[in-house]
């Protein structure tokens, strides 16, 4: 249990108990209210002396544990880029729970991130979302898949260009999508057809790239589409639209320019940054740090990412705090790094907010996670209390 904290819930409401606690218990919270309602304190409990708490930070598109601390291509197992179409890679498989990064994403607050394949290939493989408290990925699992990873853009054609193999044009990278999408929609019809009239229709072929789309197909993960040019953005619109899937716009550096062209209610929303990088590339020409707040003041579910290690990820709250300096609302860009990336990512039933039922991941600041002079105080982890510094 944590006593005497200003609990920021981060729900719809925007609630904020100034002096309350939250009582947890086998990974889970159990209830949150007013400290005037406890009637008994148990002799564990933390004393949080009016400081705010806030649910465990996510940061909703990572590397995490693909690109080693410190390494290179040692460590480096992010890109299969033997082969342009890999939706059948887990990222899983790739990820090293000991990676330095890991604790200090848990020293900054972060309790659970999306780790993804990168974005050499059109097609890269399986997302998952995973807890950043523990040492073997099996036990950290959130969800998985937890989206399919497509990219668009220069990142496909450099990759490939230097191969002096397919593809070398945006063109070619948007057919590779569609030629792997279309091949996992007649399985998918294929495999329907056979379990609902077993006498006329024969089982496909097991066909495990094709497999690995089946969540995508049935809806119960999205397509997360790394893009940066506003005609790559509208590259992903039209192949999610074809094929009607699920989708989420990854970094979309140039959304907030074409904002009166994005139809919030066709797609989950946008996981935007990194904001603390150069522009390193053309198609990053267009980067701001206005774009959060362009994007959440017009009403697109906005989550900020650090695109980890594009920006180490223990300077998520800095990544927000920029964006309220650029003109975002404290409370939107808290939101944006907790709730907002839970809902757009599907895991809204576990974590996000300070509500019952959720993961018991917490954190504990001095002042408002936004002042850069802070650090967590404490981390609670599914109820494990990380460190205490109170």
């Amino acid at each position: 249990m944590i006593i005497n904290a200003e609990l920021h819930i981060m729900d719809d409401n925007h609630t904020v108990i100034s002096n309350g606690y939250i009582s947890y218990a086998n990974g889970k919270i159990i209830e949150t209210g007013e400290m005037s309602a406890l009637h008994t304190i148990p002799d564990d409990a933390i004393d949080a002396k009016g400081n705010p708490v806030y649910p465990g930070l996510i940061d909703a598109h990572t590397h995490l544990g693909i690109f080693g601390d410190s390494l290179t291509f040692e460590g480096d197992d992010g890109n299969e880029d033997t082969d342009p179409s890999t939706p059948h890679l887990r990222v899983i498989d790739a990820v090293n729970p000991l990676d330095g990064y890991f604790s200090e994403a848990i020293q900054a607050g972060i309790t659970t991130v999306l780790t993804s394949p990168g974005s050499a290939n059109p097609v890269a493989g399986q997302i998952a979302c995973i807890k950043t408290f523990g040492r073997r990925i099996d036990n950290m699992i959130v969800k998985a898949p937890a989206a399919i990873k497509f990219a668009l853009g220069e990142n496909p054609k450099s990759t490939y260009n230097d191969k002096e193999q397919t593809p070398v044009t945006r063109m070619a990278t948007a057919a590779i999508i569609r030629e792997t999408l279309f091949r996992a929609k007649k399985y998918y019809d294929d495999t329907q057809k056979s379990l609902s009239d077993p006498q006329s229709f024969d089982p496909p072929e097991y066909d495990m790239r094709s497999d690995a789309l089946m969540p995508l197909m049935k809806k119960e993960i999205p397509a997360h589409f790394h893009v940066h040019r506003a005609d790559d953005i509208f590259t992903a619109i039209r192949i999610a639209k074809e094929f009607d899937i699920d989708y989420v716009l990854v970094h979309a550096t140039e959304a907030h320019l074409v904002i009166d062209e994005l139809d919030s209610k066709r797609f989950a929303g946008i996981l935007s940054g990194p904001i603390l990088t150069d522009r390193s590339k053309p198609e990053l020409h267009h980067q701001s740090p206005q774009a959060p707040a362009i994007l959440s003041q017009n009403g697109i579910p906005t989550a900020i990412i650090t695109d980890h290690p594009e920006t180490p990820i223990q300077y998520l709250t800095l990544c927000a705090a920029v964006a309220v300096r650029e003109g975002m609302s404290p409370d939107e860009a808290m939101r944006a790094i907790t709730v907002n990336p839970a809902r757009i990512c599907g895991i809204a039933d576990r974590t996000g907010t300070l509500e019952p039922g959720k993961d018991a991941d917490m954190v504990i600041f001095h002042e408002s996670p936004l002042n850069i002079f802070q650090k967590p105080l404490a981390v609670i982890a599914e109820g494990r209390t990380v460190f205490c510094r109170l």
